[in-house]
């Protein structure tokens, strides 16, 4: 394993950088890519393969895995429906895309792969067949593999840390006073000086050894992170960001130590709250000038900005920029280009309908932008009389369906939309023409009368009026003879008509924007697609566009930046081709009229050869050879095309045209012929060569436009000398010559460029600029406007500040960008210089050193270290005087920057998360800190992983597997622009279509699904939701965007993020969703609501509170004969409950079901494990759920029921989402402790009582009708973030909610609890809730025992029902111990 390791490495760094291949072992250790493999054995397990093959093919749903078999296959296979292919399909590179599909599933390196690659390959060169590879392995391996990372997190779940002493003591700071284990080292000191550094290094020793966890005084408290940070600094260089990683992870026993350290707060005082807006505490982490928010980026993204950042780095390095200016470049803000632009909507050929600033009819409306921010109800579009919103129509008149168009316009207008609505309108441009035998001529010289005699409004709504599918002259002369009696018809619509002018300019513009096929239509200058321009769709897509750009104004207004509103918007440049981005290189010593050499180089040679022996125009007729300062272009464009064809000297001719006002761009050309290559087909390319090889005077680009004229190329052809056509001041001698001997070579070399690294077919056109390259173009479809807006675009994101930079050169006084002004202010605690002569990273770390994102980017730098060439600069931003123990936990990040072997070399070592040498007083709780995607589960542990005390046992191992991916997602409503609250999305394959589901959420529309690596299908689950509801359109899947079924692939670790858009059809515009609770069922199960099951949701972590859990069941099913429904949330269930479940659920006859929700990102992330559980029991009860439930009982883990809790169910709730009991008044002992009967919550909840959340029932048809998920979550993000509120989250929450969604008050004896309810009350109880008492502090077990007497008899009942299932176990001949793997591990 380890040579074959090594073996690939060796392979790879022949076509890899040193970069690169470091990259390459990081991505191996973190398996990276081990996704993508395990996304095509899944796709190939749905085909299904063919038994016993270890290769196979699939020809157009046909299958074989015998060689001899293809040719046949492939006779038919057009005729049968092509494959869906993925965008991360391997595909052998060929020009030719529309032959037939021959996808391989095959593994690497078999004899079975290399029989098929060879006949496959062929084929593909030939161009015969499109040959997809996707991996395959017949036999995968059982062994699961480990993961890295991730965090694991030891939590200290004592509260001795809080137990600090209020009073300030003198003299805190002298070391006479402090004694460590017993020795007071100032006393030794004085006793014998000679032996200072001896008592110095003891001392260190005996503070290092130590774990010691005695709390902290307060004012030991006060500057623990400046003295942490004074520890850093005392480190040796080699050794800081391992003491800080020390510091960090181990924090609960270095505390101690950190407090002799001597400091000095002006150190650390960089003040980046006023240079960065970094306030005390926070962390910041720049990669090259890119923040790293460690909340958000995993390792796995990480990697992908390495990989994208190191790509340019090598190229700008490959051109001779290093060192600093490298780091400059690196560092740019560049905006990124947008592949649309608004065309300008001013132009004078757009006939206005209407103008809501001016138009009398919108006089009443408001004129201030502010109204934009006043609220509305949603899918309202506010009035405002400002041109904000603007529609454009391009239409010629005659079309079929343009009366569609026209009175979908007359809609918006007379139902007063703020919409302005102009019309193009494109019509003949024969000068001659009759309106009496041209329909849209008539139609143009009609409404052109009336508008001249009435007004516009008066001339649209008649034209509107015209009947007809098809429009004709009668249609028109029928209107004007009707509404205008006294009109002289002949005299408008005759061919010397007076109501003609301005007919061309429509037709003129839209040849100029580049739209397609009409009609077309711009919003705010921004064109439709052309599923928009659906008519049936369009109306629909404007006023979602009116929405969007709402919000977009809003912020504008918001932020006082509404100028824009006036500025000019450029102009569309539509240009229907793919967008790549290549960077050249500049040091290849070859001749680019050297073919037969330069045949043989690979495509970053072949490029260096093309840019580095380019030749260039500019606006002057220059040609720059060299990049100085006294003539530096920023802007470099080339044209590619065949000049030998009319659209290619066209295309020339354009570029030449926008030269004349360019200040910015140098222009180069390259040849791309579409026939066989010939002197008497090439005459013009080789005389455009031959002028950019020979000439250099100002009359340069007056022969070139003499050369792309047709008269020219005519002559040519008819054997005319190109000498004839040379102009005065050019040197004909040197062109002639150039000319003559020119050969075909060049041309050549031309066109196994564009081919090869172009990826251009023969003839095809396309525009280079700057690197990025526009096309295949068609004809006519770029014109010098075109060039200008390319230009515009090129210059302003990048090429101006890429220029100044190149200026700057060689000039070190310049500054840095001003983000980094503040490294020249102060000395970072750390520096790392990078390896001269070679790329680097520039990366600024600024932290905290007693924080949590300390945690994670100590270790994170070190491994960053180690795998790139980096310049790193750490700054410690402390905060001063702290009131409590900023660090809580022990923790470890599980990354190493590449694969390690054991002793055997057989397999690589297991990446885990290691804990040594841990104190055994605190008791500990395990938390896994994973990236956002990942959903993982416990499978094998040795103890209790809530309740960790090292003093019962020495050493534990736990294992923990990644069971889920998810898939996340925003879905909205295009009619209201609000998300459809209740909908249903299905997640599956081809074979399975149904594997899971989910429901959407009201806030943001969220939703999410649990899958693995491979290629799903997302629908709408069949019942109500696709009864009701289409998709309309989707983004981030890999399908396009009008296909029903959305193809979602996932193929690496890394959060994936979909968003759909979803529209009523039009049969059930009236119909609501969460009216009918008989949605349907999920997975396979029938449906809850019709068999009447009692369904009891309940949470747990740790052995404890599971074995509660138990007894609370067993408790249920002994007081109730309906059939019940357990419902448990899987996150934090430990796996010896989830072995035992199975079997209870046989003995005692109920159902049960694991659910599970991984908490979204965008809300407020709890970080302590407790309130993180209590957090899953409200706030996501709307979407825990399939629909089908109509009610949930919620029962806490240590709570025994003593009634039937059908009764509770059926309860009326009297309207109420859901019903609490009140907190007991009887015990009046217990009245200090009723914090509820004082302060905030005696004002808040007035004559309402504060309910206790261990016992509640949720009617969840009503609780989704009102959204008060969608409530709960949002006044939960409102006071969360605030440390003080919300401390008891579960039952706060709903409390502080009382007035916005009701509470029923369920009657006294649904709950008793010993620390509330008097003894009395206790005989009429139905349940019988554990509380903790803050009086007496008896433990739970011992309570139990006491207060309930059937609870022993349960809990036997289940040691009993424990022990025998262990016993059968240990029974099974073929048990093997130690069979469990997992994909992550945490040994400590």
């Amino acid at each position: 394993m380890h040579s074959y390791y090594n073996l690939i490495l060796k392979k790879a760094g022949q076509f890899l950088s040193n970069l690169q291949i470091n990259l390459l072992k990081f991505a191996l250790a973190i398996r990276a890519y081990s996704p993508t493999v395990q996304m095509f054995q899944q796709i190939a397990a749905d085909e299904p393969p063919p038994e016993g093959c270890g290769a196979f093919v699939v020809i157009h749903e046909k299958h074989t895995c015998k060689t001899n078999e293809i040719k046949k296959l492939l006779k038919k296979a057009t005729k049968r429906p092509r494959p869906y292919l993925f965008k991360g399909d391997h595909k052998f590179p060929t020009l030719k895309e529309d032959g037939p599909v021959v996808v391989l599933y095959a593994e690497m390196g078999t004899k079975e792969f290399v029989k098929f690659h060879k006949i496959l390959s062929e084929k593909a060169q030939k161009e015969e067949i499109v040959y997809i590879l996707r991996h395959y392995v017949q036999k995968p391996s059982s062994r699961k593999m480990y993961l890295s990372g991730y965090g694991v997190e030891l939590a200290i779940k004592s509260t001795e840390y809080k137990a600090v002493d209020d009073t300030q003591v003198k003299g805190m700071w002298e070391e006479k006073e402090i004694d460590v284990q017993g020795f007071l080292f100032s006393k030794l000191k004085q006793m014998h000086p000679d032996l200072k550094n001896n008592l110095k290094e003891f001392k260190k020793h005996l503070i290092e050894t130590t774990n010691n966890m005695e709390p902290l005084k307060v004012w030991e408290l006060q500057d623990l992170s400046f003295q942490a940070a004074a520890r850093i600094m005392s480190a040796p260089v080699y050794d800081t960001l391992k003491v800080m990683k020390d510091i960090a992870q181990n924090f609960p026993i270095r505390a101690r130590y950190d407090t002799y350290a001597c400091f000095s707060n002006t150190v650390f005082m960089f003040h980046f709250n006023e240079i960065l807006g970094i306030q005390p505490g926070e962390a910041r982490l720049f990669l090259n000038g890119i923040h790293i928010d460690l909340d958000f980026h995993d390792p796995f993204s990480i990697l992908e900005t390495l990989k994208l950042e190191g790509k340019v780095m090598h190229g700008l390095h490959e051109l001779g920029i290093k060192e600093e200016i490298l780091s400059k470049f690196m560092r740019l803000h560049i905006h990124p280009t947008d592949d649309s632009y608004a065309l300008d909507i001013r132009h004078s050929s757009i006939i206005w309908v209407n103008n809501i600033e001016q138009d009398h009819r919108y006089s009443t409306w408001p004129a201030s932008y502010q109204e934009l921010l006043k609220p509305t109800f949603p899918g309202v579009i506010q009035q405002i009389r400002r041109n904000l919103y603007n529609l454009v129509l391009f239409v010629d008149p005659v079309q079929e369906d343009t009366g569609d168009y026209m009175k979908l316009a007359e809609l918006f207008y007379h139902h007063n939309v703020p919409l302005r609505i102009g019309f193009v309108f494109i019509l003949s441009t024969r000068e001659d023409i009759d309106g009496n035998e041209d329909a849209g001529i008539a139609l143009w010289r009609t409404f052109h009368y009336i508008e001249e005699e009435y007004d516009t409004s008066q001339a649209f709504t008649s034209i509107i009026n015209v009947n007809g599918n098809v429009l004709t002259v009668n249609h028109v002369k029928d209107v004007l003879r009707s509404e205008y009696p006294h009109a002289d018809i002949q005299s408008i619509l005759d061919g010397h008509s007076e109501y003609d002018e301005g007919r061309k300019a429509g037709a003129t513009f839209y040849k100029k924007t580049g739209l397609g096929p009409l009609p077309q239509a711009l919003f705010n200058g921004m064109p439709f697609n052309r599923e928009e321009m659906d008519a049936a769709e369009l109306e629909t897509v404007i006023l979602q566009r009116i929405i969007d750009a709402t919000g977009f104004f809003q912020r504008a207004v918001f932020m006082v930046c509404v100028t824009f509103l006036s500025k000019c918007k450029m102009k569309c440049m539509v240009v229907n081709g793919s967008l790549t981005c290549d960077v050249l290189y500049f040091a290849v010593p070859f001749d680019v009229e050297d073919f037969s050499t330069f045949s043989f180089l690979d495509s970053q040679d072949k490029s260096a050869v093309i840019s580095d022996n380019m030749k260039y125009l500019t606006k002057k007729g220059i040609f720059i050879f060299y990049m100085d300062e006294d003539a530096l272009y920023a802007v470099t464009i080339w044209i590619i095309a065949d000049f030998d064809k009319p659209s290619g000297r066209r295309l020339l001719s354009n570029a030449l045209k926008h030269l004349k006002t360019s200040s910015h761009t140098r222009l180069g050309i390259l040849n791309n012929p579409s026939s066989q290559i010939k002197e008497d087909n090439t005459a013009i390319a080789r005389g455009i060569l031959t002028t950019f090889l020979t000439q250099n005077n100002n009359n340069l680009k007056s022969f070139l436009s003499k050369l792309s004229k047709e008269e020219t190329a005519k002559s040519l052809a008819a054997g005319t000398k190109i000498a004839k056509f040379l102009i005065p001041g050019m040197d004909d001698d040197t062109f002639e010559k150039k000319y003559n001997t020119l050969g075909l070579d060049l041309i050549k070399t031309h066109q196994m460029f564009c081919q090869e690294v172009l990826k251009l077919l023969p003839g095809q056109m396309a525009v280079m600029s700057n690197g990025r390259v526009l096309g295949p173009l068609d004809e006519n479809e770029f014109y010098a406007e075109d060039f200008n807006l390319l230009e515009k675009i090129t210059y302003s994101t990048s090429a101006e500040k890429i220029k100044a930079i190149v200026k700057e050169m060689g000039n070190s006084s310049k500054s840095f960008h001003v983000t980094y002004q503040f490294l020249f202010f102060f000395n970072s605690v750390i520096k790392v210089d990078p390896q001269q002569n070679e790329p680097f990273y520039d990366v600024i770390a600024i932290v905290d050193p007693l924080t949590r994102e300390a945690q994670k980017m100590a270790h994170l730098l070190i491994v960053l270290k180690d795998i790139i060439n980096v310049k790193l600069r750490l700054f410690l931003n402390c905060r001063s005087k702290l009131s409590e123990v900023p660090l809580k936990s022990f923790y470890r990040f599980v990354l190493e920057p590449e694969l390690t072997y054991g002793i055997n070399k057989h397999l690589p070592s297991e990446p885990v998360a290691k804990f040594l040498e841990l104190p055994e007083s605190p008791l500990l709780t395990l938390n896994m800190i994973t990236p956002e995607s990942w959903l993982v589960e416990a499978v094998n542990s040795s103890c209790d992983l809530d309740n960790i005390h090292l003093q019962d046992v020495s050493t534990i191992i736990a294992e923990y597997e990644l069971e889920y991916i998810l898939l996340e997602g925003h879905c909205f409503d295009v009619t209201m622009g609000q998300p459809p609250r209740g909908l249903q999305f299905t997640l599956g394959t081809k074979s399975n279509p149904v594997m899971v589901d989910t429901i959407v959420m009201a806030n943001l529309g969220y939703f999410q699904l649990k899958a693995n690596p491979g290629a799903w299908t997302l629908r709408l689950r069949k019942g109500r939701s696709d009864e009701i509801y289409r998709v309309f359109s989707h983004e981030g899947t890999d399908s396009v965007a009008d296909l029903t079924d959305v193809t979602v692939v996932l193929n690496n670790f890394r959060s994936k993020i979909i968003k759909v858009q979803v529209q009523k059809k039009p049969d059930k515009m009236n119909e609501d969703l969460l009216n009918d609770g008989t949605t349907g069922k999920k997975g396979n199960q029938e449906s809850e609501k019709k068999s009447d099951i009692l369904n009891i949701f309940s949470v747990a972590s740790g052995h404890l509170y599971e074995r509660f859990l138990r007894i609370m069941m067993l408790s249920v099913l002994r007081h109730t004969k309906t059939p019940v429904k357990f419902w448990f949330l899987k996150n934090y269930l430990s796996p010896t409950f989830k072995d035992v479940i199975p079997h209870m659920a046989k003995k005692y006859g109920f159902k049960y079901e694991l659910v599970q929700y991984k908490w979204p990102r965008w809300l407020y992330q709890q970080t302590e494990k407790q309130r993180i559980i209590w957090g899953y029991k409200i706030l996501f009860l709307d979407v825990l759920f399939p629909l089908a439930v109509d009610k949930i009982i919620f029962v806490d883990a240590d709570q025994i029921v003593r009634s039937d809790l059908k009764e509770l169910r059926d309860l009326d709730l009297n309207g109420a989402p859901y019903g609490y009991t009140p907190f007991c008044d009887s015990r009046k002992e217990m009245d200090g402790y009723r914090f509820w009967k004082s302060g905030y919550w005696a004002s808040h909840l007035g004559k309402r009582k504060y309910h206790i959340s261990a016992l509640y029932v949720v009617d969840l048809k009503k609780f989704r009708k009102i959204a008060a998920g969608d409530r709960l979550r949002g006044q939960y993000q409102a006071l969360s973030q605030d440390p003080n509120s919300l401390s008891n989250l579960d039952q706060d929450l709903p409390n502080n909610m009382i007035h916005q969604v009701a509470i029923k008050s369920l009657p006294q004896e649904w709950l008793w609890c010993e620390t509330w309810c008097d003894d009395e009350s206790k005989k009429k109880a139905k349940t019988i809730d554990l509380c903790n008492n803050p009086q007496t502090k008896e433990p739970k077990l011992k309570a139990a025992a006491r207060i309930v007497p059937e609870w022993v008899d349960y809990d036997s009942e289940i040691r009993q029902l424990i022990q025998q299932i262990e016993k059968e176990k240990k029974n099974l001949t073929f048990f093997q111990k130690g069979n469990l793997h997992t994909y992550s591990s945490a040994i400590f």
